[in-house]
């Protein structure tokens, strides 16, 4: 169902998608070349060998506009139209995108009226590539039959995600009762015991047992049960790691600090440490000579309408808990925090400033960090960095909170990207659930995959504050 590739968990579905899309997109190409030069008294074209450059730039190009505007979070709740909907943006950034490389580099032989064939036949080819995937995933998500173990408020929570939350679409078979647990679940969803958890599990066609039950110890918790139905091809899932696997954080209130200690992730190695410099190197710069002309005019308005200081600097914790100062443009007003103390900034804070509200909006206050990136302080990627003032009192409040701190904080991070607004505790420790995935399973893919959320809550205007 999941795949673990570079730490980070993928669907399986999702994989095989985005394959038969890319060999729909290269067919296009090729498709539409023939269409365009098609000549029946004449041979069939024989340049198809000189498009495969073409084919693979097209094919990148529009598999990345497909994930900025959302096309590869898969959702079977969504419905099939919704997704169809989502094709036209897609397609229009594609096509965007494409002019754009064939402006910078004319010797690629793609001529505009091909352009428009083809991307015709990609349009259509994948629609219906969708509309046939919506087909079989609805049977196969049938498939996904699951057991919860335990009836407490963990068991609750775990049906929950699985019912409503969750990556894939589950279908709860019931809840069996372990020990004095007290009752929380429906009980009708009960399932009594009868015979071994491996012989219950055939019986309802579970694939997987789901352990939901917060006290592990004493007789009456059934490991050699569950040890049965691991050896007979059942899968069976800590509570923790189902919740890492289907809602890409990790859940505090399911943690055991052993699973922490004893689990795989939270590889901080040299060799990983100097890849991810590199890569913060290359995209700091590539982003700093891109985003320049629009740093310069940002500087203006804010000039025009507020004075200087055009910059803001705060101090923030960084790795370790080692202080720095961050660099950001100035959102809010001069008097932001008049009244002395550190405050939450809250969504339509009235403390920004009419450009602020524009600039947090698409994030382009965030876009001086690129020096504290370049001087090392930060990464490109990363956990937010945050204040001294909430980190103790959040240190106090949250555990496992400064997880956050064993790693450099970043411009934008998965927390950024899946919870997009924070303004109390509760908040904050939504953003650590994400964080400790982050640090647990932190790689140059996950990396890569923050960025292209990140263009995209920046393209639709999600998530600034």
């Amino acid at each position: 169902m999941m795949y673990k590739f570079n730490n980070h968990y993928v669907s399986r579905t999702l994989v095989k998608l985005l394959t038969v899309e890319a060999l729909v997109l290269i067919i296009s190409v090729y498709l539409g070349a023939s269409v365009r030069f098609f000549d029946p008294a004449g041979p069939v074209i024989s340049t198809h060998h000189d498009l495969f450059t073409e084919a693979c730039v097209f094919t990148f190009l529009m598999l990345f506009s497909m994930a900025v505007m959302g096309m590869y979070e898969l959702n079977y709740r969504e419905g099939l139209s919704h997704t169809l909907l989502r094709l036209m943006p897609s397609m229009l950034l594609g096509f965007g995108l494409i002019a754009l490389v064939l402006y910078l580099l004319p010797e690629l032989q793609f001529g505009r009226g091909i352009l428009v064939i083809v991307m015709a036949i990609a349009a259509f080819g994948i629609a219906l590539t969708r509309i046939l995937f919506y087909k079989w995933s609805s049977f196969a998500s049938q498939q996904s039959q699951i057991l919860i173990l335990g009836v407490g408020e963990l068991a609750k929570d775990c049906n929950l995600v699985a019912t409503y939350h969750a990556s894939h679409k589950f279908n709860v078979i019931g809840f069996v009762p372990i020990g004095n647990e007290e009752c929380v679940v429906p009980s009708s969803a009960v399932l009594p015991m009868k015979g071994s958890l491996a012989s219950m599990a055939k019986q309802n066609d579970a694939r997987e047992i789901v352990v939901a039950v917060e006290n592990r110890r004493g007789g009456s918790f059934p490991i050699q049960q569950l040890l049965e139905c691991k050896l007979n091809g059942i899968k069976v899932s800590d509570l923790a790691s189902f919740f890492e696997r289907e809602l890409f954080q990790i859940r505090v209130d399911s943690l055991h600090p052993s699973w922490l200690v004893y689990g795989d992730g939270f590889n901080q190695g040299d060799l990983r440490t100097s890849i991810k410099r590199v890569f913060d190197l290359f995209a700091s710069t590539l982003l700093f000579v891109v985003t320049l002309p629009i740093m310069l005019i940002t500087a203006l308005f804010i000039f025009i309408e507020d004075g200087a200081p055009i910059f803001y600097q705060q101090e923030r914790v960084g790795k370790g808990g080692h202080p720095f100062m961050v660099l950001k443009f100035r959102s809010m007003r001069k008097d932001a925090e008049k009244q002395g103390a550190p405050q939450w900034a809250g969504e339509n804070d009235p403390r920004t400033t009419r450009i602020g509200r524009i600039i947090r909006k698409l994030r382009i206050d965030e876009l001086p960090q690129i020096i504290n990136v370049l001087k090392g302080d930060m990464s490109f990627v990363g956990p937010r960095p945050e204040r001294p003032y909430f980190v103790q009192h959040l240190s106090k409040q949250i555990p496992y909170y400064d997880a956050r701190h064993t790693v450099k904080p970043g411009i934008t991070g998965w927390a950024q990207v899946r919870y997009q607004y924070g303004a109390s505790v509760e908040d904050a420790l939504r953003k650590l659930q994400y964080d400790l995935y982050y640090v647990k399973n932190n790689s140059l893919f996950l990396d890569v995959i923050i960025l292209l959320e990140t263009v995209r809550v920046v393209l639709l205007g999600k998530g600034g504050r």
